[in-house]
């Protein structure tokens, strides 16, 4: 834990980039959080990805009304990688987010954010909690902050391949500029993982902290959400890719983390069994859910054994299979997967209650 410093003079320098693929009715109140956010100086660059609904000519308004907006309009969609990096390649404040177009910041976050980067120049992302939200109006955000926590890059490369999960969001995370350019931007062959991958490199060459208390970013679930049109991480196939992607991830960073870490091979069996257990709970609450029928199971216990050969001997193996010879009881008659389905919940809470009060 560290304590909070009051915000610097001058006001830090921030660009936030907003890629825009048909969420132009989106963008006025995505905008407005980011210009009334007290103590910084915040410019917009919205990046619009050749949208099929009139969000590129939405934009070009709002930036002839509002002084610190710019635009980049494609001529052709790119995809959503490309419009990244290209936000990324023209920004000029000394911090830089990356917002999604129907994501908010709530208010002070970047006060808040840049407060600890200019308190600890060894710090090169800052990040806090995000509100998940549905419908027109985001609940109420806590907007005092109690205090920082601070892990050396390495310390929190541990705890995250140790889980193998990502734990951020994105809307609520702000980067140094300087380590941005060091690191390159997204990598094409990365669209599900893409971001876990670029916070594992931010924190091979920086260290990493965390806003404690407050809620840095509203982050809007709803059905059009890319993770759920285009991953499908939730729908069949996309189950199997999803974890299959998050691995490369992993192992991506390692491979960069060479010089500064003596055991990344250790490291990264840490991701691949976190990985395997993931999408062998996956297989068992098939059964729970009455959907073993049409969940990729055999898939899922495939990629297991695959990623992680020592997982015929975890426990979550030898429930599936015994799941798998009982057949298709329903799930009221099955103390096995129900037993399993309590476990989980209570890891669920566990895991939800650390993510929310540390960030991890």
């Amino acid at each position: 834990m560290a304590p909070i410093v009051p915000p610097s003079l001058p006001a830090p320098r921030v660009t936030v980039v907003i890629p825009c693929f048909n969420y132009g009715h989106y963008l006025p109140r995505c905008i407005d959080t980011i210009l009334e956010q007290p103590d910084v100086t915040a410019d917009v660059l919205i990046v619009d990805d050749a949208s099929t609904d009139g969000s590129g000519d939405v934009a070009e308004r709002l930036a002839g009304e509002r002084p610190r907006v710019r635009v980049i309009r494609h001529a052709r969609n790119a995809g959503h990688i490309a419009t990244y990096n290209d936000g990324l390649a023209e920004v000029t404040g000394d911090y830089v987010v990356l917002l999604s177009a129907d994501d908010l910041l709530t208010p002070g976050s970047l006060a808040r954010s840049t407060s600890l980067l200019e308190a600890h120049p060894t710090v090169g992302m800052v990040y806090g909690h995000a509100v998940r939200f549905s419908g027109a109006e985001p609940p109420r955000a806590r907007t005092e902050s109690t205090s920082w926590t601070i892990w050396s890059g390495i310390d929190w490369l541990n705890t995250r391949f140790r889980l193998g999960r990502n734990c951020i969001f994105s809307p609520e995370v702000v980067l140094r500029t300087s380590v941005q350019r060091e690191i390159g931007g997204y990598r094409s062959d990365l669209p599900h993982s893409g971001d876990l991958e670029m916070w594992l490199r931010a924190a091979a060459v920086a260290d990493v902290g965390y806003v404690t208390g407050a809620d840095q970013a509203w982050y809007r679930v709803h059905a059009e959400n890319m993770h759920t049109t285009v991953f499908q991480s939730g729908e069949l196939d996309g189950m199997v890719g999803d974890l299959r992607e998050r691995l490369a991830a992993f192992e991506l960073a390692a491979e960069r983390m060479g010089g500064r870490m003596t055991d990344t091979g250790a490291l990264v069996m840490d991701a691949r069994r976190a990985i395997a257990i993931e999408g062998l709970n996956l297989a068992i609450r098939s059964y729970h859910w009455g959907m073993s029928d049409v969940w990729p199971v055999h898939d899922l216990a495939a990629l297991a054994t695959e990623i992680y050969p020592a997982a015929t001997r975890l426990p979550q193996f030898q429930i599936l299979c015994l799941r798998r010879r009982g057949g298709t009881l329903g799930r009221r008659q099955d103390p096995l997967s129900v037993g399993h389905e309590i476990v989980l919940k209570a890891r669920e809470l566990s895991r939800d209650w650390r993510w929310a009060r540390a960030g991890l």
